[in-house]
C-alpha cells in the first residue's frame, strides 16, 4: 500500500493536509492555508521538495524530543513531523516522507 495525502478543512475554514505512510501513520503535517488551491499547491511542493537535497532539517524541541521540518527552496516551512523520542527515529520519518511523498495519492476530505 502506498502513502496518501489527506486534504482537510479545519474548523476555522482553513485547509491543511497530512501525509500518511502505508501503515496509516502521519509522517508530515502541513501548515494552514487560506485557500484549498494553496493547500493543493502545498502537496505538489512536498512531492517536489521531498526529493531535494538539503530540504529536511532535523531539530530538537525544548523538551528534548526530535522532529523535522521540510522546507521549500525559499526556506519556507512546508510541513513538520510529529515528535520522536530519538534523532534516529526522526531521521526514519524523513526517509518515510522521501519514500511516500512523490507517488502518494490525494484523498480530498474537504
Amino acid at each position: 500500500m502506498a502513502g496518501k495525502y489527506h486534504l482537510k478543512k479545519a474548523s476555522d475554514g482553513q485547509f491543511h493536509f497530512n501525509l500518511h505512510a502505508s501503515n496509516g501513520e502521519i509522517v508530515l503535517t502541513s501548515e494552514l492555508y487560506k485557500a484549498k488551491a494553496s493547500a493543493q499547491d502545498g502537496i505538489e511542493s512536498v512531492r517536489k521538495n521531498s526529493q531535494r537535497e538539503g530540504a529536511f532539517e532535523v531539530k530538537t524541541a525544548s523538551n528534548g524530543k526530535h522532529y523535522f521540518v521540510l522546507k521549500a527552496t525559499n526556506g519556507q516551512v512546508i510541513g513538520q513531523s510529529q515528535m520522536y523520542a530519538s534523532q534516529a527515529n526522526a531521521e526514519g520519518g524523513v526517509a518515510a516522507v522521501k519514500r511516500y511523498a512523490p507517488e502518494a495519492t490525494v484523498s480530498d476530505e474537504t
